[in-house]
């Protein structure tokens, strides 16, 4: 139990701590006052509905987070990483296949420890409250096309990584960096016609009244659409959404069909408007700028303790190596992690105003985005009123009776100054 160990055994401890006084705090928070933007639309039976899926789903991951943390230092001290690590040294590989499958297996190991967590979540918690379409074949099919993905990408870029680690002295990180950069400039291109096709049908938004509709108010933001797609979102929830993926001319428009269904024109543009808000205010661009500096300062303190031998001695690791340094690597960065998410999470709650604003101002109709989320937040039986510290560490969007309420002031002035 050197510094490092017990730097990371705090830092896990912190956050464990962190997230489950969230929960409980959570948990106390809702009130059987129904909020004046709700009044109608939620029925006494249906508000304690809701009340009941937000302590259902968070006593689930109050479980979930006993268990992973549990698992963590029971693996931890018990010598999970050396006794794996020996039992792969044991195969005849090479340096970089080594160091993959060594990194798999603790992969796949977390991946099955979750594993009961996600069915109950899906099957059980997801069925009872009337969200779930999920049958078991799709749940299977979408894990073995997940594992096949994650072999098939994820393994030559780990690879590459290792490799460059291994064999480009002390610019290594820098050279990582990059690849990685690259990988996931290709990712986010190739994704929408070749991977989300995989798990979903994509149909093109047919002729008619709401593609008028959209591609109107397309011209009068000078957002240039070609492709406007509806997805089969109802083949494993209820749960309705819109979102934009891809740039450049692999750039779609994605509509859930339970959107389309539930929703009239004037809601669905209004949704729509917010997503070309992000576009148009630079934040899809902004959050991939920031994701990449972060790339790159994970990767530069991990040059700094690749080979640092306390590390490994503080994880009972007898050898140094590229591939356990990686791997041990993330819990000694989860300090950092923790800040930088409660730091995007404010980020993204800022943009999401911000996109928020932009629907009213141009489509000119506050009442069809309060209308669209006020009918969301009903039949996805959202929490009205999340606690701060939740929403500090886990929110990427204001809670809904704050977005409500900047709703009703289309005449304030966008953060920082920005305009539609």
């Amino acid at each position: 139990m050197n510094w490092i160990a017990w730097t990371v055994l705090t830092a896990l401890i912190v956050d464990f701590g962190l997230h489950l006084a969230a929960d409980i705090l959570n948990l106390k928070q809702p009130t059987t006052r129904l909020p004046q933007a709700f009044a109608g639309r939620y029925d006494a039976q249906r508000y304690k509905l809701s009340q009941d899926y937000l302590k259902a789903r968070t006593r689930l991951a109050m479980v979930a987070a006993v268990s992973h943390l549990t698992a963590v230092l029971l693996f931890w001290f018990l010598g999970g990483f050396q006794w794996v690590d020996e039992s792969i040294r044991r195969i005849p590989l090479g340096p970089v296949p080594m160091g993959v499958t060594y990194i798999g297996v603790l992969a796949a190991a977390r991946a099955l420890a979750t594993l009961p967590f996600d069915l109950w979540s899906i099957f059980v918690v997801e069925a009872r409250f009337g969200f779930n379409r999920t049958t078991w074949a799709t749940w299977l099919v979408d894990r073995l096309k997940g594992a096949a993905l994650a072999v098939l990408i994820g393994a030559p870029i780990l690879g590459v990584v290792l490799y460059l680690l291994m064999a480009a002295g002390a610019w290594a990180w820098v050279y990582c960096w990059v690849s990685l950069t690259v990988f996931m400039l290709l990712l986010e291109m190739v994704t929408p016609v070749w991977i989300l096709p995989l798990f979903n049908r994509f149909e093109p938004l047919s002729a008619g009244p709401l593609r008028e509709a959209i591609e109107q108010y397309a011209r009068s933001v000078d957002f240039a659409v070609r492709n406007i797609f509806v997805m089969d979102g109802s083949k494993r929830s209820s749960k309705a959404n819109a979102f934009f993926v891809g740039f450049g001319r692999n750039r779609r428009i994605v509509l859930f069909d339970t959107l389309v269904a539930d929703h009239d024109i004037d809601a669905i543009v209004a949704v729509l408007a917010h997503e070309m808000g992000h576009f148009k205010h630079h934040h899809i661009g902004k959050m991939m700028a920031a994701g990449i500096l972060q790339t790159g300062v994970v990767f530069c303190l991990l040059s700094f303790c690749i080979s640092y031998r306390p590390l490994f001695d503080a994880f009972y690791l007898q050898q140094v190596s590229v591939h356990a340094g990686l791997a041990i690597f993330g819990l000694l960065y989860s300090p950092v992690a923790l800040f930088s998410g409660v730091l995007l999470n404010a980020v993204s709650r800022r943009h999401e105003a911000i996109a928020d604003r932009f629907a009213v101002r141009t489509t000119g109709k506050p009442a069809a985005l309060r209308e669209a989320l006020v009918k969301l937040t009903v039949a996805n039986l959202g929490n009205l009123f999340p606690h701060p510290l939740d929403v500090v560490l886990n929110h990427s969007h204001p809670p809904i009776l704050q977005r409500l309420a900047a709703i009703a002031k289309p005449t304030e002035v966008l953060p920082s100054g920005l305009r539609p």
